[in-house]
């Protein structure tokens, strides 16, 4: 996949450091087990997606706050160093966001945020607007409060800015926010928080009456493409050892936003987007495990 110009996007969203717990078993209510290891890393669903988006080739600038402690210095600095314009990242009083983490020998984990500093971003600050107007897609998720969320949104249809949401943590809707949505991408539980139905094939039919487009994501089954007036479209995920899937879905729509920011059809964005996901949760931590676009690119030009 070669771009002419890079894809230029916007994330409006979280920044966390991740505090993360490696253990054979999660602990059930109540439980104390030993945990193998212990690391910090910088993550945060906006972040995620904006360091995913940067290595996967795009031109990105991320919205949010970070505290004014360590955390906030490491986490500005790792964004730029990954390559994403932190012009518009504010610097708040108090601590920056943090995110809690147990991971187990499946890969699988559970996780408490602490909103931080990212509980702060309750509007648009001067010059965001024309951030967000320069930009071909704005990536926004729910770690913010919902009303930067929806004044996001609404700046993105103003100046003709496509949106992509990822509807997580998992919570109903306002219909205002749906309306100024043109690409939702929920995981299957997310899918089903929104519409009442476990299936995923069940649920992309009622997603497309609040929105144009869906991609469920389905975790080791792939993805699930919906548009109005189109067949669905299943998208195998890469066959992979899943190590840590703690950003997998954030590695995704990065990578996604990239590819459809340079004009790749949906279903290549799809697979290309699970290469980069694939490559992510084969190795531990979050904005750590995020491909560079040359091995997105490799893997993507293998077989499935």
């Amino acid at each position: 996949m070669t771009a002419a110009t890079a894809a230029r996007i916007v994330v409006l969203g979280s920044t966390n450091m991740d505090l993360v717990a490696y253990t054979s078993t999660a602990p059930a209510r109540g439980e104390t087990v030993t945990g193998r290891s212990f690391v910090t890393v910088p993550g945060g669903k906006g972040a995620n997606q904006a360091i995913a988006a940067a290595r996967a080739g795009g031109s990105v600038s991320m919205i949010g706050a970070v505290g004014e402690d360590d955390f906030g210095s490491r986490l500005r600095a790792t964004l730029a160093e990954s390559g994403v314009a932190t012009g518009a990242l504010r610097t708040v009083p108090g601590p920056s966001g943090t995110a809690h983490i147990v991971v187990d020998d499946a890969g699988e984990n559970a996780i408490v945020v602490v909103p931080g500093a990212n509980g702060t971003v309750t509007a648009l600050a001067e010059g965001d607007e024309d951030v967000i107007a320069a930009a071909g897609a704005l990536l926004l998720q729910l770690e913010l409060p919902m009303e930067a969320v929806l004044a996001g949104a609404g700046a993105a249809r103003r100046h003709g800015v496509r949106t992509i949401l990822t509807p997580a943590p998992a919570q109903p809707l306002p219909p205002e926010l749906l309306a100024v949505t043109d690409l939702l991408v929920p995981n299957e539980h997310e899918a089903a928080t929104l519409t009442g139905k476990d299936d995923a094939w069940a649920a992309a039919p009622v997603l497309l009456e609040s929105v144009p487009e869906a991609v469920i994501t389905l975790g080791a089954e792939g993805s699930l493409y919906a548009a109005r007036g189109q067949e669905p479209l299943l998208v195998p995920a890469r066959k992979t050892r899943a190590v840590d899937t703690t950003a997998a879905g954030d590695t995704f729509v990065g990578a996604l936003s990239v590819a459809l920011g340079e004009g790749v059809p949906m279903p290549r964005a799809l697979a290309w987007a699970s290469a980069a996901s694939a490559l992510s949760v084969a190795e531990q931590g979050a904005s750590s495990s995020m491909p560079e676009r040359s091995r997105i690119e490799a893997l993507a030009a293998t077989a499935p």
